[in-house]
């Protein structure tokens, strides 16, 4: 009789347990790349914030953000995190089932200037130099051309000739390594990368181009149209989740976000993922808020109309919703 009474108790609570994962909604999450750039979203998972929203993330990396828009136009995501130029490109193509900005995870450029040697940098020292700048209208590339431009280089595409030469040819999980192996001056870079190549004496980490730019919708999640429309609560839960995560790492050590972290870096170390995080606290890389402001979103414009890849400026009201955001601070 006890042994029956133990099935029985057991298979209660393998039942129970199916029953609560069939409870939380599912998503997987494309992300852009894999960086400690996007701490709050590591954070999320870690502290609970997701769970307790009653949402079971996943998370792929699409290495561009071309790939992150495929996956979520192909429904193999649901949910994406790149730059609004994925949204504006999409849009202006005609794509009628769009996708639309609802959170953003970043409000500056986490890219750092990496060189060859360990020196007192001065955006000076780039004339005459080449820069692996990554894929040509993708914002690490757009971004570099702008803090350039603002500090009076003139900039070329792949062109050998210009004062600083931006090489686009090279993909952004390529990077690293081609600059490693010898390929141009310079290199931008998201951490823990440059502090990895610090780490070995393949690369020093010079500058920030966050600093250079500014507040920009830099990274911000977004879905396509219709999975908003017929998922309201889904997409408010994972906001409410980010927010929370957001307020977190600003009221923790950057030694205590890195713990946090350190399970999605399995080969950083404590120690430098302490650094990685101080250097994003420092620019105050993060968005203290979910809520995309249109005077940011139009700076952002801006910059990609320098680069000359902005097809229209875009209407903020098209590719922008601010109403999860601001509900989830207002709890």
């Amino acid at each position: 009789m006890k042994k029956l009474l133990g099935l029985v108790l057991v298979l209660f609570l393998a039942f129970s347990l199916i029953g609560c994962k069939k409870d939380r909604n599912e998503i997987v999450l494309s992300e852009v790349a894999h960086s400690v750039f996007y701490a709050p979203q590591y954070v999320a998972m870690t502290e609970g914030f997701f769970e307790e929203e009653g949402l079971d993330v996943s998370i792929i990396t699409s290495n561009g953000a071309n790939y992150v828009m495929s996956a979520l136009l192909g429904d193999s995501a649901q949910i994406g995190l790149a730059g609004a130029e994925a949204s504006i490109y999409v849009y202006e193509e005609g794509q009628e089932d769009y996708a639309i900005n609802f959170a953003q995870l970043t409000q500056k450029d986490g890219n750092f200037l990496i060189g060859r040697e360990d020196v007192d940098f001065e955006y000076s020292m780039l004339s005459g130099k080449s820069i692996l700048g990554g894929r040509r209208g993708g914002m690490p590339e757009m971004v570099l051309e702008y803090a350039l431009k603002q500090n009076d280089l003139e900039v070329g595409r792949d062109d050998p000739t210009a004062e600083v030469n931006v090489r686009t040819d090279v993909q952004f999980a390529a990077l690293a390594g081609q600059f490693i192996a010898g390929e141009a001056d310079y290199v931008v870079l998201f951490e823990p990368t440059g502090t990895l190549l610090e780490k070995n004496n393949q690369g020093f980490v010079l500058a920030s181009l966050g600093e250079e730019t500014g507040i920009i919708p830099y990274t911000n999640y977004f879905a396509v149209k219709s999975y908003i429309e017929e998922n309201p609560d889904i997409i408010q839960k994972f906001t409410n989740a980010i927010y929370k995560a957001s307020q977190w790492v600003y009221s923790h050590t950057a030694k205590e976000v890195a713990e946090a972290c350190l399970p999605f870096f399995p080969d950083s170390t404590l120690n430098d993922l302490t650094i990685v995080m101080q250097r994003y606290m420092d620019i105050e890389a993060w968005a203290k808020s979910p809520v995309m402001n249109q005077d940011a979103y139009d700076l952002f414009l801006d910059i990609m109309d320098e680069a000359g890849e902005l097809p229209d400026r875009t209407p903020y009201d098209k590719i922008v919703t601010t109403e999860f955001a601001k509900k989830a601070t207002e709890k």
